[in-house]
């Protein structure tokens, strides 16, 4: 059996260095790329945390949102491959919110110190369904270029713990993990998919009560997308093998955005951006392609026009 998999059946916390974590290639993006810290509200203590890589003349990058147990290094595997290719990509952490309108909120502020006009938005999991939220929101003065929703979904029911949501703030940490890494497969699977579970877990283990709480708040309290209102290009990244969710969230997706662009790989489990990274940055750059040249583009080549 995996290591990995005898990790998920031991308690908090503990120890531990995961295969990714200790590879070259992430060694060479954390001395890259340095880590910033933007307070945008007026608690001191709420502080977004990113990575923000390649031409800082583009006002409409590719911000990475993470899933529930991701930081924002969980998408490393992205930010060098495309900054190489002349892209500017920026993988975000948030802090403690407990609702979607207020994370909404501290979202569109930090947009606004980065001095981002839009931006196209690659969100997994919950990360996907807060940028549908947001594009939702903001549709009156829309700030979101495209999405790209990766193992994502539509309805937080889906997760069945609408009634528990409002007491999760109370609960110690080591369940909040427990209940989090419940949803992640032990059985045996290939090299790459369960060191990409290992990278996850441990970046699971870094997260404070309060921003577990917060997360597992937003990822489960009751609330929904209004898919008529989010008028932008998606694209829906998924799999085929065993993964958090069901083949029936799924079909859900794929119906609020019939016009979608489908973007399926046969084997990613959970975390396809860290196990699938090369398969998924093709079909990231499929995706910014078509605004290269305008004045969406997520790059800083071409001339921009109208779009």
């Amino acid at each position: 059996m995996r290591r990995n998999l005898r990790r998920l059946l031991k308690s908090f916390p503990m120890e531990f260095e995961s295969d990714f974590s200790q590879s070259e290639e992430y060694k060479s993006f954390r001395c890259t790329v340095p880590l910033r810290q933007i307070v945008v509200d007026n608690d001191a203590l709420k502080v977004w945390k990113l990575y923000d890589a390649g031409p800082r003349c583009v006002r409409c990058p590719l911000i990475c949102l993470p899933p529930v147990s991701g930081t924002a290094d969980s998408f490393y595997k992205q930010m060098l491959p495309l900054t190489a290719r002349g892209y500017r990509v920026i993988s975000v952490e948030y802090p403690v919110y407990w609702s979607v309108n207020e994370w909404c909120e501290g979202f569109r502020r930090l947009l606004d110190i980065l001095e981002i006009d839009r931006a196209h938005i690659l969100g997994a999991s919950l990360g996907g369904f807060l940028a549908q939220k947001f594009a939702e929101l903001t549709s009156n003065c829309p700030r979101v270029a495209s999405l790209i929703l990766c193992n994502s979904f539509t309805d937080t029911k889906v997760f069945n713990y609408v009634d528990s949501a409002p007491v999760f703030w109370m609960l110690p940490a080591t369940l909040l993990k427990k209940m989090i890494i419940g949803r992640f497969p032990r059985k045996l699977m290939d090299a790459q998919i369960a060191d990409s579970i290992d990278f996850m877990v441990e970046r699971l283990d870094s997260l404070s009560q309060s921003e577990l709480a917060s997360r597992m708040t937003l990822n489960c309290f009751a609330s929904y997308v209004e898919p008529q209102k989010v008028q932008v290009e998606v694209t829906i990244l998924d799999v085929f093998d065993e993964s958090a969710l069901s083949h029936s969230v799924k079909e859900e997706l794929y119906k609020c955005y019939p016009t979608a662009r489908l973007a399926h790989l046969k084997t990613g489990g959970n975390f396809p951006f860290l196990s699938r990274a090369e398969e998924v940055n093709i079909y990231i750059l499929v995706h910014l392609r078509g605004y290269d040249g305008t004045n969406l583009s997520a790059s800083d080549t071409g001339t921009p026009v109208d779009r």
